[in-house]
C-alpha cells in the first residue's frame, strides 16, 4: 500500500488551498466583470429608453402637423370647387 507521510499530505492539502484561492479569484474577477457589463446595458437601456420617449414626442408632433396640414389642404380644396363652380356658372357652362 502506498501511504503518503504527514509532509506530503501536507503539500497536497497546501495545492489544494492554492487551487481553491485561484478559483475564487477567477470568479471574483468574472463577477466584477459581468457587473460592470451590467451597468453598462443598464446604461443603455436608459439611453434606448429616452432615445424611444424622444422619438415618440417627435412622432405625434409630426402626426398632429400633418393633420393640421391635411385640413388646410381640404380647405382650400374646398375653395377651389366653389371656385370653380362660380367661374362655370359665370362662364356659363
Amino acid at each position: 500500500m502506498n501511504t503518503l507521510t504527514g509532509m506530503e499530505k501536507f503539500s497536497h492539502l497546501e495545492d489544494k488551498i492554492y487551487l481553491t484561492i485561484e478559483f475564487a479569484k477567477k470568479i471574483r474577477d468574472e463577477k466584477e466583470s459581468l457587473e460592470r457589463e451590467v451597468a453598462s446595458l443598464r446604461r443603455a437601456a436608459a439611453d434606448t429608453e429616452s432615445q424611444k420617449k424622444a422619438l415618440e414626442d417627435r412622432l405625434s408632433a409630426l402626426l398632429s402637423e400633418r393633420d393640421s396640414i391635411q385640413l388646410k389642404v381640404e380647405s382650400m380644396l374646398d375653395v377651389i370647387t366653389i371656385l370653380d363652380a362660380d367661374v362655370a356658372e359665370a362662364v356659363g357652362r
